[in-house]
C-alpha cells in the first residue's frame, strides 16, 4: 500500500492543555477568504489590541492505493448505514468509520496491484456505502468469498488547530495533528494561551462559522452552593455509608456507553470508574463495591423485557443485587418524550424504593448532531430532544437526584470544542475524555468534604 499527501503541512504533538478557569478577553475571529481568518485579540490592561491574519492550512486528500483486504463480505443494505460491508482502514474510528471522510468518486476496487488487473464493477460485483465508507462483494459478482481484493482511494481526515497567544505577546496559528477520528487541539508550549480552535472536519472546500471555535470561557462554569446539596436531599443513605466508611455498594446500569466495552483501558477510564476513583478522594473512609450492568444498543425497555435466567435480565442483574446507589445512564432512551419517561421510569422508582435503593438520573451526552436535529455544534446550550427534558421533570417532580452532563456537553463549544470531536466513533460513543464530563456531573451532586 502506498499514501501519498496531496498537500502538506506541519504536526504537533497530541496534548490537550488543561483548560484554565479564569476568565480572559475572548478572540474575535473573522473570515476573510476560503482558508483565511483574521483574528483580533482586544486590548486587556496594559496589552494593547492584537490582530493577525492567519491562513489556515487546508485539509489534504491522501490517497490510498493498493490497499489489500484478503477477503470481503457479502454487501448487507439492511443492515445500519455504517456497518454495511468491509470497513475502509484510512477512515476508521475506533469500531467504525467517520462519516464523509471518504471521497465517494474515488474507490477503485481491482483484483489486482496493477492498472491490467480485473477492475470490479460498483453494483455489479460489489457495492459501498460511500458516505460510511465501506463495501461489500456481491453474491453474484465476480469477487469470490475468499478473494483479496486490492482497494484505492481518496480520503480526508478530521483536525483541530489552534489560534494561541504567545508568552512573547504575538498571535500565532498551529496545526493539530490529523486522524481519523476524536482529534485534539495541539499542544501549547509553557506560559501560552489557547485564544480559539479551528474544525477542519474533514476534507472541506473551505472555512464556514461553522469551522470557529474561539473560547468563550476555559472550564464549565462552578455553580453556587446549594445546601443542602442533592446528595444530601435525595441521597442521604448513600451519603452516610460514605462518610461512616461501611460498605456501600453502587450499581452503573445503561447502555454501550456504560458497558463500555469499545473504550481503551476501559476498567480506568469509564465513567463509573473515574467517578468512583473521586468518590474515594473526597470520601478517604468510603468502602465502596462497584457494579455494572450495562448492555450495548439497548433501552431501559430492553432490560424490562428479558426473560428469568437470561443475560441482562432486570430482576436479576439490577433489582436482586440491592444496591444501595443506582446511577442509570441510557442515550438509548432518547426515543421517549416527557410523557413516556414519566411512564417507564415511574416503574422503575417503584421497584427501586422497595429496596430501598437509592437514584441518580444521568441526562445523556450529545449525540450525532442530526439524531437531535442540529445543524451545527457551535450555540448549542439547549438540548432540544424531549427525553432530557423529560429526565429532568421527572428527577424535579419525584426529588430523584440528576446528574445533568447533557447541559456540559452543550457548553463544550464555549470552550472551543466541537462536542463530536469527543465521540470515538464519530456518532455516539464518548471517549476517555467524554466519560470525564459524566463523572464531573456526579461529583457536583456531593457535597465537598
Amino acid at each position: 500500500m502506498k499514501r501519498l499527501l496531496t498537500s502538506g503541512f506541519g504536526l504537533l504533538s497530541l496534548l490537550i492543555c488543561v483548560a484554565r478557569a479564569d476568565a480572559d478577553v475572548p478572540v474575535e475571529l473573522t473570515l476573510t477568504g476560503d482558508w483565511n481568518v483574521q483574528a483580533t485579540l482586544p486590548a486587556d490592561g496594559d496589552r494593547p489590541e492584537l490582530t493577525a491574519d492567519i491562513i489556515v492550512a487546508a485539509p489534504p486528500l491522501l490517497v490510498v492505493s493498493g490497499e489489500k483486504y484478503d477477503r470481503i463480505p457479502v454487501f448487507n443494505p439492511k443492515a445500519g448505514a455504517y456497518a454495511r460491508g468491509e470497513k475502509l482502514r484510512g477512515v476508521r474510528n475506533a469500531e467504525l468509520t467517520t462519516r464523509f471522510l471518504l471521497d465517494p468518486d474515488s474507490l477503485i476496487v481491482r483484483s489486482g496491484l496493477q492498472e491490467t488487473d480485473t477492475t470490479y464493477v460498483l453494483g455489479k460485483d460489489y457495492d459501498a456505502e460511500l458516505s460510511w465508507g465501506n463495501f461489500g462483494r456481491l453474491s453474484d459478482g465476480r469477487i469470490a468469498a475468499d478473494q483479496p481484493v486490492y482497494v484505492s482511494y481518496r480520503h480526508g481526515l478530521l483536525r483541530l488547530d489552534s489560534i494561541v497567544l504567545t508568552t512573547d505577546g504575538k498571535l500565532a496559528y498551529r496545526t493539530g495533528h490529523p486522524v481519523p477520528g476524536s482529534p485534539v487541539p495541539p499542544a501549547l508550549e509553557e506560559g501560552e494561551r489557547r485564544l480559539a480552535n479551528l474544525w477542519i472536519s474533514g476534507h472541506i472546500a473551505k472555512l464556514t462559522d461553522e469551522n470557529l471555535f474561539p473560547i468563550l470561557e476555559t472550564a464549565y462554569p462552578a455553580s453556587s452552593p446549594v445546601s443542602p446539596t442533592p446528595a444530601e436531599q435525595y441521597l442521604p443513605k448513600t451519603l452516610a455509608k460514605l462518610r461512616s466508611g461501611e460498605p456501600v455498594r453502587i450499581l452503573a446500569w445503561g447502555d454501550s456507553v456504560t458497558e463500555s466495552t469499545y473504550l481503551p483501558d476501559r476498567e480506568q477510564n469509564c465513567w463509573q470508574s473515574q467517578f468512583v476513583e473521586r468518590l474515594r478522594k473526597r470520601f478517604p473512609n468510603a468502602r465502596i463495591e462497584l457494579i455494572t450492568e450495562g448492555w450495548g444498543g439497548r433501552s431501559t425497555q430492553s432490560f424490562l423485557t428479558v426473560p428469568p435466567g437470561e443475560p441482562h435480565n432486570y430482576a436479576e442483574k439490577v433489582l436482586a443485587p440491592k444496591p444501595d446507589l443506582i446511577i442509570s445512564e441510557f442515550v438509548n432512551d432518547a426515543y421517549l418524550n416527557p410523557e413516556g419517561v414519566e411512564k417507564l421510569y415511574s416503574r422503575v422508582l417503584g421497584d427501586f424504593q422497595e429496596i430501598g435503593a437509592e437514584w441518580i438520573i444521568l441526562t445523556p451526552h450529545y449525540v450525532r448532531p442530526d439524531w437531535m436535529q442540529l445543524t451545527t455544534e457551535r450555540k448549542v446550550d439547549d438540548d432540544p430532544r424531549p427525553y432530557v427534558a423529560g429526565l429532568r421533570q421527572f428527577a424535579k417532580t419525584h426529588n430523584i437526584a440528576l446528574a445533568d452532563a447533557a447541559k456540559r456537553y452543550g457548553r463544550l463549544w464555549r470552550q472551543g470544542i466541537p462536542y463530536s470531536t469527543l465521540m470515538s466513533n464519530a456518532i455516539n460513543h464518548p471517549d476517555a475524555r467524554g466519560m470525564t464530563i459524566f463523572a464531573d456531573a456526579l461529583m457536583e451532586i456531593f457535597p465537598e468534604e
